[in-house]
């Protein structure tokens, strides 16, 4: 294993015996994006193309009265102003429109009511943004402004004003009868939690909060439409899911997806910002596109981004937890109140992780999702997983203080194992928890010395559930031997390349012979987002599948040159033999690029197409380490010594998963000591530029050392488990560990600021 200081990522893994698996190659991606030459979603430009610019609400709650567009329609320049009225006209019956998709809808054009600061209500096309602009100003709007409700447990009350007033309570499965704030209310039980908790004999109730959290992309959302003569759209988009995309537009337009092609561009950061429900700018600029007849292209300001898309929830969490003085968890019972914003729906993963990466007997999980006039949230990194964790970390760690055991030995004494069944009623297959925990136990880091006052270290464990997904791809042999795939899954983190080396690994041929390229949504099979740590493990069985047919197709090929059954062709290392035929006793060879070479004279070109639905993606773990030292005085906290370990399945290229551990990680600090969404009393956001939101760069961290434990997810042939949401799980939890280790007090809300870190410790009241 390496120390710190040393350049590559230890890796903890048995032998493998793969060529391709498990080297580190350059990107395929790489040079383009250093170079400038990759196409974002900001650097499409069509000819005629006009630019695009949204009136937003200055008010977080306010009912619509009048919308004035003639002054800006007569703005010479401006060739199309577009309302919630141009989407919903072309339904045919707008009132019977059903309520999740009106509650879309109404998140990028506000329809009767404004629900947060930066709401869109209108948008104009024009030949220059400038004058988009100043057209923009030229919008009258009246409102009739209404109270504001920015607590969820303000918006929990019978008493308090409705968001909406056609959003009922799904509570277990069963609609309210009076409209609510509240949107759903779920419940996980396992075993007794009554029993479980009169069995402890040490019981810890806290309670904890977190603060709705921006993702932080460098690039804003971006979308450029072009209708053709024929009624045909084209959308450029930087969306992580091209083709959720396209299926959303089609219901919001009422076109059948044929009519709809969405082209990925390169995506300038993403985290789950730009996933699932994040439809911002695409839908405005193809209304506009529509009523212009010509290209429009609409793209959002940093303060836009800030304000009005989708932050991850903020969360409230009250864990009662109940353990024997042997250190065995008895029971847990939790109650989570998640804040969507303004709109309800998206990841409730956030009661699915909750003690999850234990063995717990007993437990009761209530979870409820609750809207306030903020904008809807959305994904990020393992959404609901990071608070999740925070508020159990802490627990676990107040109850090793309690019984007096050491925090790894107790996690050992009750970690998840093949067999447990989560309070969530997950059933785990092969995992590496009780590896992960053992290598942070090894490690120097976790016993070295301090060195110094005002300094405390941190271990938080973290868990994520990983997802499968459809996912296609399609895979043609060249005469020259090379393969080209063609996927249809966004690129973020280097699955281009991912996805090629279990091409190169399935046929047994070079990497440097497999081009990968990312597909539109007209050229290749559905395809799910890329997020939810999915992507290498999904699109690569898909990509796997394609190699191993096209294979199949080549033995037959070798097999039809040499004029022998195809039974007796074998392939290995590149080559196909047999020792049938008239010179029997003989063997004759031909590589794959020899059988290639004569695709034209054997059948012609082999090209395949494959699509998979796969459901083992494979739970994981990991372990942070964390060392700080806390400023009595300010309440600065400096991050001294960091490392991440993890289950990383079998790692494809174990230096874009260290990559993808050490960027986690960096998100994660940030979300722990500074980041979080601050709202005035009238529901505007405050720190709405990178400025007023800081986050982690270089200067704020140390080197992150990481800890690759492989253990190989039984449901890919490689392996493969997804790596990139557990990243950053752990982060905020070990550094509230690590705070506490150094002053004494425990933080129960993020972000962990110099304020509140004075305030606990008593310098500032």
């Amino acid at each position: 294993m390496t120390t710190a200081g040393e350049k590559d990522a230890a890796v903890v893994s048995p032998a493998a015996g793969y060529k391709v698996i498990g080297t580190q190659p350059a990107r395929f991606d790489g040079a383009e994006k250093v170079t400038g030459r990759a196409t974002f979603g900001a650097d499409v430009r069509l000819p005629s193309t006009l630019q695009a610019k949204m009136l937003r609400s200055p008010h977080a709650h306010a009912r619509i009265k009048s919308i004035d567009t003639s002054r800006a329609e007569a703005l010479p320049g401006v060739m199309a102003v577009v309302t919630a009225k141009d989407m919903w006209s072309l339904h045919e019956a707008p009132g019977a429109v059903d309520a999740e998709l009106k509650f879309f809808g109404d998140n990028f054009l506000a329809s009767d009511k404004v629900l947060f600061c930066g709401h869109p209500i209108a948008a104009v096309a024009a030949t220059d943004q400038f004058i988009a602009e100043e057209a923009v100003k030229l919008i009258e709007v009246e409102y009739e402004e209404l109270p504001t409700v920015l607590d969820v447990f303000e918006a929990m009350q019978d008493s308090s004003p409705l968001l909406h007033d056609n959003l009922y309570t799904s509570s277990l499965g069963k609609p309210s009868e009076k409209p609510s704030n509240i949107s759903l209310h779920i419940q996980h039980l396992k075993g007794d939690p009554d029993k479980g908790l009169a069995e402890a004999d040490v019981i810890i109730e806290r309670e904890f909060r977190t603060a709705m959290v921006h993702q932080g992309y460098v690039e804003a959302h971006f979308a450029t439409a072009h209708w053709s003569p024929e009624g045909n759209l084209t959308i450029w988009s930087n969306h992580q899911g091209h083709f959720i995309l396209r299926d959303a537009m089609a219901k919001l337009l009422q076109l059948p997806v044929s009519k709809i092609q969405v082209i990925p561009t390169e995506v300038g950061g993403g985290f789950g910002g730009k996933a699932a429900q994040s439809q911002y700018v695409q839908p405005v600029a193809a209304l506009l596109a529509r009523k212009a007849g010509r290209p429009v292209r609409l793209g959002m300001s940093r303060k836009e981004t800030f304000e009005a898309t989708g932050p991850d929830k903020g969360s409230y969490i009250r864990l009662k937890v109940g353990a024997t003085r042997d250190g065995k968890l008895t029971a847990v019972v939790a109650k989570a109140i998640a804040e969507v914003g303004a709109f309800p729906g998206g990841s409730v993963s956030l009661a699915s992780t909750i003690f999850s990466a234990y063995e717990v007997p007993n437990g009761q999980v209530d979870y409820y999702e609750v809207v306030v006039n903020k904008p809807k949230s959305g994904g990020y990194r393992g959404p609901g997983s990071t608070p999740a964790t925070f508020a159990t970390e802490n627990v676990v760690d107040e109850i090793c203080e309690q019984v007096g055991i050491e925090p790894l030995e107790f996690r050992l004494r009750n970690v998840a194992q093949v067999g447990t069944v989560s309070l969530a009623g997950r059933v785990y297959q092969r995992i590496g928890f009780k590896e992960v925990m053992e290598a942070a136990h090894a490690h120097e880091h976790y016993r070295a010395p301090l060195g110094g006052p005002n300094r405390g270290r941190g271990l938080a464990v973290g868990y994520w559930h990983n997802h499968g997904g459809a996912s296609s791809c399609n895979l043609s042999v060249n005469g020259d031997g090379s393969v080209s795939l063609v996927s249809g899954s966004v690129d973020l983190s280097g699955t281009r390349l991912t996805v090629a080396m279990q091409v190169a690994e399935a046929l047994g041929i070079d990497l440097n012979d497999v081009r990968c390229d990312v597909a539109d949504t007209s050229a290749v099979g559905y395809t799910y987002l890329s997020g939810g740590s999915r992507t290498a493990f999904a699109t690569g069985l898909a990509a796997i599948k394609a190699a191993e047919e096209a294979l199949h197709r080549m033995k037959l090929r070798a097999a039809l040159i040499w004029q022998v059954s195809p039974d007796t062709v074998t392939y290995a290392n590149g080559v196909f033999a047999t020792s049938a035929g008239p010179s029997s006793g003989s063997t004759k060879r031909l590589t794959f690029k020899e059988v290639a070479a004569q695709l034209a004279t054997t059948g012609g070109p082999i090209s395949v197409s494959s699509s998979v639905l796969p459901q083992g993606s494979g739970v994981t773990l990991a372990a942070h380490i964390v060392d700080v030292e806390v400023d009595p005085e300010t309440g600065k906290v400096r991050v001294l010594r960091y490392t991440a370990i993890q289950d990383v399945g079998k790692a494809v290229n174990p230096s874009l998963v260290e990559g993808q551990m050490q960027g986690g990680a960096s998100l994660g600090v940030g979300r722990a000591l500074w980041e979080g969404y601050q709202f005035d009393e009238k529901g505007r956001l405050l720190n709405t530029s990178f400025l007023d939101n800081k986050m982690p760069t270089a200067y704020d961290l140390p080197k992150i050392d990481t800890v690759l434990v492989e253990v190989p997810n039984p449901g890919h042939p490689y392996g493969v488990r997804g790596v990139g949401e557990v990243t950053m799980t752990p982060s905020p939890a070990a550094l509230a560990l690590a705070i506490h280790r150094a002053t004494g007090v425990r933080l129960r809300e993020l972000p962990m600021t110099p304020a509140r870190i004075l305030q606990k410790i008593g310098v500032i009241l």
